[in-house]
């Protein structure tokens, strides 16, 4: 029978998919199908997600009008009350203008038609009114501004319930963007740089959207990255939560700064030429209930799932039901709201595992046999469906913006699901690419339990090339995961013993700290080059941040002192943390020379394992580690394709990455680079040789004379 042509592309790159051609058929026609069902004759997806221009409180500067839209079903009375009114319930309530669930309201403008009755920045809730007569205080789900209660004249705070805030300032006071999106040479690899404004900055306080936009944009176009991967931004009540236990979906966190302060961050972002993506959670959501979504209008399932089926029971928060019409609509919403309000460029997916699966990945071991994709048993074909409509409907929002451009979406999914990072017209959810999980975990693995002679070359290289043919993966030896108290990053893993003696260049350079900075340099640069068509690292990692990452809380007695990044330690000459950092912008800058990334995988022509030696060729450069912990190689013999002359274009070894310099590049009689000639030599498979010199514990990316890009 001919394949169905809404999943050929995808039977076509993965034959083994034909059982499941059906499974895959039917994702397809039931997104279609929610799609239909959320559009009626003269509306597209994209105008059913600027329903965020409808629902909530919204301000007309022409007739200085206020029209209010709540979708809250099975509920007596809806009124809107805040210091504009007094906080009285009779004052400004909503009718009822639907069968479904909406309230609405228009409050007319005071003083003549000059002046909204809500003033800017003023502090707005709803009184709902349950069936059962007990009224309940709410912020609005749509609501774009939450901040934390302000402290009494004593410094006491008397509730830690979030204040929902009419945000409306004058137009001369929004921001104005003056740059558009970048659209990047499409030989340039996806370099993402992620990010907490939060912690971004030595000082033990929390960070601000103006000082990310001030000081720490331009370290981040310094080294190279074209991508920022901003995390912790939507409104969250708990500061340790990292951003994952969101309470206002539509509120950017106030601890930061003003909404205007996070639009100049995007935008100067994109002046440097640099993509801004948002870390989006609409896998769960927090348990809160007076500032959250949690039992809304008194009931467990406002848009979520209820009862058991309701609750992730070890992330403790509540789980969307995705088959609700209204929860499409606010997670869509949301989604076009972050890409038009703040014009973010895409978008990483948090906890895409749990959304895939009724179980959630919880206790459930994937040991790749397809059964555990496409199973009812354990797959939410509605989760499934939603994201496909997310990426339908980020398709549809390209088309409106410069040629050329894409919105990225990233899956944090550690299953492996098949087709998920394949495009919805080839039958696919739609990811641009899926994080390489395992590559972090195979690297501390290593780090914690292996001495150096016991590392497996063999096991390094397979679980850096193990991904799916066709969709495409991030690479990343640590993420904030690993930086998180509790676990060590691998700087820490290689160098805790001495970090805080021994990182002066006025101090001896010790076994400890030569062995940390070498392995540092060659992990990172392995991973990058081998590991995937992207890559991604967490601030402050790049230098081999010497601590971990905390956030206050009881446990630590509320300190700052862990929740931050000291940047201060690259800005001092004395310091060996510049090493890192400066051979982590040289590697950035490899791929943006050379289009290394978004090529195809490498041809690993060696991997030899009593040598310790990895080699292997990617887009014409040669690159050539030597893990050995205690052997050099002279003249060590190499197999490469293309025949010609090579010189070097990264040696780990160099004395500005903290190198000893054992490579003389260029020729001290002649002054001209070193060069390395190739011989008619077949060796490794491979159609030529040359002969190199390998010092331990180096890696070294050739390329063809005539091809070097100064």
């Amino acid at each position: 029978m001919p394949i169905d042509p809404l999943v050929k592309g995808a039977l076509d790159l993965d034959p083994w998919l034909e059982p499941y051609e059906g499974a895959l058929v039917h994702r397809q026609k039931h997104a279609a199908s929610l799609l239909a069902s959320l559009k009626d004759s003269n509306q597209t997806l994209a105008e059913f997600a600027s329903s965020y221009k409808k629902y909530g409180i919204h301000a007309d500067w022409k007739t200085h009008e206020i029209s209010v839209a709540e979708y809250i079903p099975d509920v007596t009375s809806v009124s809107l009350i805040g210091e504009f009114n007094g906080w009285d319930r009779n004052a400004t309530p909503l009718v009822k203008s639907d069968g479904f669930g909406l309230w609405t309201t228009t409050i007319p403008a005071i003083n003549n038609g000059k002046d909204f009755t809500i003033p800017h920045d003023s502090k707005i809730k709803l009184a709902i009114t349950l069936p059962s007569g007990e009224v309940v205080y709410r912020l609005s789900p749509w609501a774009t501004r939450a901040t934390q209660p302000e402290p009494e004249v004593d410094g006491s705070v008397k509730s830690h319930v979030y204040d929902s805030r009419f945000w409306n300032p004058q137009p001369e006071d929004t921001y104005k963007f003056k740059n558009s999106r970048p659209v990047l040479p499409e030989t340039d690899g996806i370099k993402i740089y992620e990010a907490h404004v939060g912690i971004s900055t030595p000082e033990p306080t929390i960070g601000t959207y103006k000082n990310f936009t001030k000081k720490i944009l331009p370290l981040i176009h310094q080294l190279g990255y074209n991508t920022i991967q901003l995390m912790a931004v939507m409104e969250h009540a708990y500061y340790a939560s990292f951003g994952y236990q969101i309470t206002n979906f539509f509120a950017i966190s106030s601890r930061y700064g003003t909404p205007e302060d996070l639009k100049e961050l995007v935008d100067e972002a994109h002046g440097l030429g640099i993509r801004v993506l948002l870390d989006v959670v609409h896998s769960h959501a927090s348990k809160n209930v007076e500032d959250g979504l949690n039992m809304f209008n008194g009931t467990d399932h406002y848009l979520f799932h209820g009862g058991a089926k309701g609750n992730h029971d070890l992330w403790d928060s509540r789980l969307f039901n995705y088959s609700n019409y209204e929860t499409l609509r606010f997670l869509l919403s949301n989604l076009k709201f972050y890409t038009d309000v703040y014009q973010f460029d895409g978008f990483r997916f948090d906890g895409v595992t749990s959304m895939l699966y009724k179980h959630h990945g919880l206790s459930f071991g994937f040991s790749g046999n397809y059964n555990e994709y496409f199973s009812d048993d354990y797959v939410d074909n509605d989760a499934i469906a939603y994201l496909i409509l997310a990426h339908t409907l980020m398709d549809e929002l390209a088309t409106k913006e410069p040629s050329g451009f894409k919105f990225i979406s990233i899956a944090e999914d550690v299953s492996g699901m098949p087709t998920l990072c394949l495009p919805t017209t080839d039958g696919g959810v739609g990811f641009n690419y899926r994080l390489s999980m395992a590559i972090p975990d195979m690297w501390i693995k290593i780090i914690k339990h292996l001495q150096d002679e016991d590392w497996d070359m063999g096991a390094i290289v397979h679980t850096l090339t193990n991904r799916r043919h066709g969709e495409k993966c991030i690479a990343y030896c640590e993420s904030h995961d690993q930086a998180l108290v509790g676990d060590k990053t691998i700087a820490f893993w290689l160098m805790d013993k001495e970090m805080y003696t021994h990182m002066s260049v006025l101090t001896e350079l010790t076994p400890v700290v030569d062995r940390g900075l070498s392995l540092h340099k060659l992990i990172r640069l392995i991973t990058f080059s081998l590991g995937g068509e992207g890559y991604l690292n967490f601030e402050g990692n790049e230098f081999g941040h010497p601590e971990w990452l905390d956030f206050p809380r009881v446990g630590n007695g509320e300190s700052y002192n862990y929740a931050r990044r000291q940047f201060n330690l690259i800005e001092d000459p004395l310091l060996r943390y510049k090493f890192l950092f400066d051979f982590d912008s040289a590697m950035q800058h490899l791929d943006t020379k050379y289009g290394i990334l978004d090529s195809h995988q490498a041809y690993v022509s060696l991997k030899h394992q009593g040598d310790k030696v990895i080699v292997f060729e990617r887009n014409g450069l040669l690159f050539i580690f030597n893990f050995h912990a205690t052997k050099s190689y002279a003249d060590y013999k190499l197999g490469v394709q293309i025949p010609g002359i090579y010189q070097v274009v990264l040696n780990s070894d160099r004395a500005c990455f903290g190198g000893h310099d054992r490579i003389e590049e260029i020729n001290p009689k002649t002054g001209k680079p070193l060069e390395f000639w190739t011989k008619d030599e077949p060796w490794n498979d491979r159609d030529n040789s040359l002969l190199v010199y390998i010092p331990t514990r180096t890696a070294l990316v050739l390329q063809l004379k005539d091809k070097i890009i100064e």
